[in-house]
């Protein structure tokens, strides 16, 4: 168990006994908040056997579940929604689907607890990618304790390779152009049908936004001299910049260089859009989540689905990203849309490019959008593999609803 003080927005509170239906608020505890104590001296106050051991979780959930499983940095509030409601769900079904007469301390998790889920997941017919992603969640608990090596590999539990092996590389081009689609043919429709979400397609397009980001940013406010980037004066790309914080993954803040026509031109149309200096693109009338929805509405209008028109909206993303690696490069088409080999010092400063403007932290990651080098091309993988360096930015390079 690390003995690293907890910061300020990790410690939380627990309010009375969670029972099996319902979660405890998290709020910090005035004895938390006065003593400062490490985590390890915090848990020892429940002691196994004797505190609820919901109350335990809801105490581990409240000094871990903003951070990082592995890297030193905070995650976004989807994956702490989704972790916190799966390992409560976890422990709920030991009892109620695993059939244990009482439950288990988390502290004192064991083997049998694992298999006894996996068994159920199976007979339930969960996706594999779902129990790969569960049992990266129950990994992140366990690292929490202390116990790093607590959570096996998905082949330990009876999976086949086949079932969960997740891929570190694009396996088809998921680009509007790609297959084939009128890219501003169709945003033009979806504008005038509504200028919100389609000034959100518009910058998605220019700049490789996420669906949350390009709802969340505020087009008066976003532009900032290169002077501001912090950037080093080999990396300047252009004069001005968009600053993109609202709606990242994680809070992590990027810069996107306003380096050519296309990209000002969807700015000053979000602009235009956008009502009031500190508005952002959203309908004004509407909160987030309203606005969020509306932009999945429009997509099903006009067909932007995998079912359909084989796209969505994150394509997008992919477009820009594949544009920028074309860019980096001289025109060279990235390995999934068949490019050959490169330079290994041309293709790194490419990737690395394309990381960057995602948001992602490794440069591995840009193989979602890309696809591998070929030379770290294997055989005997499926057409839907996308990048698995962390379930973060697995589900990142996907369709998503965040």
């Amino acid at each position: 168990m690390s003995t690293a003080n907890p910061t300020a927005s990790t410690r939380r509170r627990v309010q009375g006994t969670a029972g099996l239906g319902r979660a405890a608020p998290l709020q910090p505890t005035r004895d938390q908040a006065r003593a400062n104590l490490p985590p390890a001296a915090i848990l020892a106050r429940y002691q196994p056997g004797k505190a609820d051991p919901m109350k335990v979780l809801e105490v581990l959930l409240g000094l871990f579940n903003s951070l990082h499983t592995s890297l030193d940095k905070t995650v976004s509030h989807k994956t702490r929604q989704e972790r916190a409601d799966f390992l409560r769900r976890f422990f709920r079904d030991l009892k109620t689907k695993a059939g244990f007469k009482s439950l288990p301390d988390p502290r004192n998790l064991g083997e049998r607890h694992i298999r006894a889920m996996v068994k159920i997941w199976q007979a339930e017919k969960l996706a594999p990618a779902t129990i790969q992603t569960y049992l990266s969640f129950l990994r992140g608990l366990a690292m929490w304790l202390g116990k790093p090596g607590f959570i096996h590999k998905p082949a330990d539990y009876g999976l086949s390779t086949e079932e969960y092996q997740r891929h570190e590389y694009a396996q088809r081009d998921k680009s509007w152009s790609g297959q084939g689609v009128d890219i501003d043919a169709l945003v033009e429709q979806v504008c005038a049908y509504d200028r919100y979400v389609g000034a959100s397609l518009r910058l998605i397009h220019a700049f490789g936004l996420r669906r949350k980001e390009s709802v969340m940013i505020r087009p008066h406010r976003c532009v900032v001299p290169f002077e501001a980037t912090g950037l080093s004066p080999d990396e300047r790309r252009a004069d001005h910049y968009l600053r993109i914080r609202e709606g990242s993954k994680g809070g992590r803040l990027r810069f996107v260089a306003l380096d050519n026509a296309a990209g000002l031109a969807a700015l000053d149309y979000a602009r235009a859009v956008a009502e009031g200096e500190d508005a952002h693109l959203g309908d004004p009338r509407h909160d987030l989540k309203r606005n969020l929805r509306r932009f999945d509405y429009v997509m099903e209008k006009f067909g932007i689905t995998s079912s359909e028109r084989g796209i969505t909206a994150h394509g997008l993303r992919h477009e820009a990203l594949i544009r920028r690696f074309g860019d980096e490069t001289g025109g060279e088409a990235p390995p999934v849309r068949g490019g050959g080999p490169l330079p290994p010092d041309m293709d790194h400063a490419a990737r690395q490019a394309v990381a960057e403007m995602a948001g992602h932290g490794r440069l591995r990651a840009s193989s979602a959008y890309l696809g591998a080098s070929p030379s770290r091309h294997t055989p005997g993988t499926t057409d839907e593999g996308v990048a698995a360096v962390s379930p973060q930015e697995a589900t990142d390079a996907t369709p998503s609803t965040a």
